[in-house]
């Protein structure tokens, strides 16, 4: 049995971005650090119309006691982990309340309406005033940009697993980290991630 240090239990934390993000593996990643912990841990995932390019949404909901549903009720999401900002939106459009909080890379990932001009992107002023309505509180990470300086833009999925430790509503920690991606993962690799982990929560800290 784990001791009760979640910041709501159950805890309802959703990781969104589009299709080739790494939205799927960092919920892997996640729930299985936790699993390990002894929390229960359910997750539900949904795409868009396409694996690469579409939306993808999981929901995770942790608890100490309960195995719960997949699926989050609507309105009832504690945080929004967003590899893509108006991915987020869309999320808080249907499980936002009034306590959620966001955190959200900052690099956009244009539709193809918005690529071929039948659509306009919002601009991050835009951004930061909707979330700043729409939530307690939001943080705003270029992760994107760091980790295609750390090598590989994917890392900034992991950036954004270290920024949700820094924050604390759950368990993740460093060590359960490395723990977790040394098993599939090579010396080295765990090493660039590591330092991607670490950055991301500097990043709140």
């Amino acid at each position: 049995m784990t001791s009760r240090a979640l910041a709501a239990d159950p805890y309802n934390l959703i990781i969104t971005g589009v299709g080739g993000q790494g939205n799927v593996l960092a919920s892997k990643i996640v729930g299985n650090l936790l699993s390990e912990k002894g929390y229960r841990v359910t997750i539900g995932e949904t795409f868009g119309a396409s694996q690469r390019g579409g939306s993808v949404m999981s929901h995770l909901r942790i608890s100490t006691e309960s195995v719960l549903s997949p699926q989050i009720p609507r309105g009832k999401a504690h945080m929004v982990v967003a590899l893509e900002p108006t991915e987020a939106l869309r999320v808080l459009r249907d499980y936002g309340n009034p306590n959620i909080r966001v955190i959200t890379n900052t690099r956009p990932v244009y539709s193809t309406g918005v690529i071929c001009g039948e659509l306009t992107y919002p601009s991050m002023e835009s951004l930061r005033e909707w979330f700043g309505k729409l939530t307690r509180a939001t943080w705003f990470i270029d992760a994107t940009d760091e980790a295609v300086r750390m090598g590989n833009p994917i890392l900034g999925n992991v950036m954004l697993i270290g920024a949700l430790a820094g924050i604390g509503d759950i368990p993740l920690d460093r060590e359960g980290f490395r723990k977790v991606i040394a098993r599939t993962m090579s010396p080295q690799k765990v090493d660039t991630n590591m330092k991607a982990f670490d950055k991301g929560l500097e990043e709140v800290q």
